[in-house]
């Protein structure tokens, strides 16, 4: 199968139709409209470390294969954290930036990264678009290739030259619950106590908390929105990535963009922004100008977790670290990436640290499992 393999500056060279059907649509963030979207909306930049180089595999002009792909110039964005790689490649007189970065960009996400179809050759073009990434890196003479939050379908199909690494996340997974009070009731007594005690406090103080639908805000709610994720980044000092454009841009979305909102009187406070997949919920980002106990908790975990009860989603996915989750209900699971480094030396040197992290990240794994909040430990 004669395959050509092309890279592209911006997603949409590429037609949505022709992308769009090299995966099963279950995932948001691995969609052309919203690659789209952050291209469109100005994140994605090269002085922000972003420069889109899309791969296609086309076989007599159409498009078989393809994986979103990015030239970067720092690591920024990613949440795979390779810094002390960077700084020891560059002390010993490479150059680590630019890399290629197969991966979504801001979105600690797992989902599809190598869009191959569904059919018998769809492993055999997976490999295609991995030794194409790989190819590209030698032709352009990068340090690396890093491919992120994969899937297992993806994982499998890195052979031994790319490394493997591992970390660990907080999901939340639907046991066929009706209600918020069914789930707590899978719950230790302390956890429960706990969780109703963090939401009577929010209850209790009088402001009005509401579930919107993305598309039913208007463009001065989205706007105000926006301010809130703006503001909250602002205070700890971290750069917002994500622009009004493009959260705006997020209403023509249809269902996708979900939000919790907290308002006093006709003031909006606080809000969380999630996206939906098929089966999926994914908690996204948190803004608030006000400090409310219990507020961030409310709104990113508990009204999450009852949306994908009422509307029957396998998961919940909020977002990247944190062990507080594990008190609500959030247990640990593995996240996967696979890493070419292209001087063999330095990839040696850096498989060898992986094997020791590896040991921490699975005793870590281990102690987090031993403390599940439900009163079966089975779950």
């Amino acid at each position: 199968m004669p395959l050509a393999a092309r890279f592209h500056a911006r997603i949409g060279e590429i037609p949505q139709a022709d992308w769009d059907a090299l995966h099963d649509g279950r995932s948001p963030f691995v969609a052309h409209a919203f690659l789209q979207a952050l291209e469109h909306a100005g994140c994605i930049r090269p002085e922000w470390g972003w420069q889109a180089h899309h791969l296609g595999l086309y076989e007599n002009g159409r498009l078989v294969a393809a994986a979103p792909l990015y030239l970067k110039g720092n690591s920024h964005g990613e949440f795979v954290f390779d810094w002390s790689w960077a700084a020891a490649y560059e002390r010993a007189g490479g150059d680590y930036y630019p890399k290629l970065l197969n991966a979504i960009p801001y979105s600690p996400i797992t989902g599809p990264r190598l869009l191959a179809g569904a059919g018998p050759l769809a492993p055999v073009l997976q490999r295609a678009l991995i030794q194409a990434m790989r190819d590209e890196a030698d032709h352009l003479g990068l340090s690396s290739v890093h491919a992120n939050f994969l899937p297992d379908t993806d994982a499998e199909a890195f052979d031994e030259d790319w490394l493997c690494r591992t970390d660990v996340q907080f999901h939340w997974h639907n046991l066929g619950w009706h209600s918020f009070d069914d789930f707590l009731a899978a719950l230790n007594h302390k956890k429960r106590k706990n969780i109703r005690q963090e939401r009577a406090r929010v209850a209790a103080t009088g402001l009005q908390l509401e579930w919107r639908a993305g598309h039913s805000l208007d463009l001065d709610e989205w706007r105000r929105v926006h301010a809130l994720y703006q503001a909250t980044f602002d205070a700890k000092g971290n750069h917002a990535a994500l622009t009004p454009a493009f959260f705006t841009g997020l209403r023509d979305m249809g269902e996708t963009a979900q939000l919790a909102l907290a308002r006093d009187g006709d003031t909006l406070v606080a809000m969380a922004l999630f996206l939906r997949g098929t089966d999926t919920l994914y908690g996204r980002y948190w803004g608030a100008i006000e400090e409310v106990p219990g507020l961030h908790f409310e709104l990113c975990y508990y009204r999450g977790i009852e949306y994908a009860i009422t509307h029957q989603l396998k998961r919940f996915e909020p977002g990247a670290q944190g062990e507080h989750k594990l008190a609500r209900g959030f247990l640990p699971v593995r996240t996967h990436s696979r890493h070419y480094l292209a001087d063999e030396g330095f990839r040696s040197a850096v498989h060898t640290a992986l094997l020791r992290e590896a040991e921490a990240i699975d005793d870590y794994a281990d102690e987090l499992a031993s403390h599940s909040p439900y009163a079966d430990r089975s779950r």
